[in-house]
């Protein structure tokens, strides 16, 4: 079953009804919040899981999630693949605010944070060459398209520590390292999802020029939380709409 993961803007899924409610004990301790089994009116012999990565109400910093509980509690519901939702920031100046992207890579700057199941007596080297399920990505395109809305397929995810915003200077090292989307929350979610045996993409909503980044001419612009907190507004309307078809679209349960 499809599983999505709710980053900033998105703590619940407006439009849909809770079916079942399960705060899941780990062995890595409580996840972020409970899961949920949602359903939607459009598609009522199909349902999904739903999970809040910063909990609800928002209040969990990036660098403080439990990821292990999260995407142990997922995979112990049953999800078999995971959608995580992530706001970001854009490197390639060619994206603009509300736009959609589905990276194909990452790169991994966060540290300290407790990034794999894998133990001394029990560890996994997993190949992570693609981080992201390729057909994953395709059944978010599909639905994408059935919905009218516009996604780009492609680009370079930076994961950041957060929960500060990154420097001018930041993002030019960034960009030279091919990134051209960043955010605090890409990892080490997407690896543990890959350790777990779970497909496993991210959709990213941009919600602002990163630090430095304009168009070319254009003045140095202040990043303030009231433009984020608008972009998110005026972006989280078509990744509800596209979630609730990529709800539909899923084999009856």
């Amino acid at each position: 079953m499809l599983a999505f993961i709710g980053g900033t803007g998105l703590t619940r899924l407006e439009g849909f009804e809770i079916l079942n409610e399960k705060l899941v004990d780990t062995p890595y301790g409580q996840p972020s919040a409970a899961v949920l089994e949602v359903g939607h009116s459009e598609h009522p012999q199909r349902s999904a899981f739903f999970l809040a990565r910063h909990g609800h109400p928002h209040g969990i910093a990036p660098h403080a999630v439990n990821y292990r509980a999260n995407i142990w509690a997922l995979k112990e519901m049953g999800a078999t693949a995971v959608i995580g939702v992530n706001a970001v920031g854009s490197v390639d100046p060619s994206l603009h605010p509300t736009d959609l992207v589905l990276p194909d890579q990452l790169i991994d700057y966060t540290w300290g944070r407790a990034s794999t199941f894998s133990t001394d007596s029990a560890v996994e080297h997993i190949d992570f060459s693609w981080p992201y399920t390729a057909s994953l990505i395709e059944q978010i395109v599909s639905a994408a398209k059935s919905s009218g809305i516009q996604v780009r397929q492609g680009g370079v995810y930076a994961a950041t520590q957060g929960p500060r915003l990154e420097t001018a200077a930041e993002i030019r090292r960034l960009a030279n390292d091919g990134c051209t989307l960043v955010g605090m929350t890409g990892m080490p979610e997407a690896a543990l999802a890959r350790e777990a045996g779970l497909e496993y993409a991210s959709l990213c909503l941009v919600v602002n020029p990163a630090a430095g980044v304009k168009a070319e001419g254009a003045p140095d612009r202040e990043i303030t939380m009231a433009d984020i907190e608008q972009a998110v507004l005026d972006g989280m309307s078509n990744v509800r709409q596209l979630i609730a078809t990529l709800v539909g679209e899923q084999q009856q349960r």
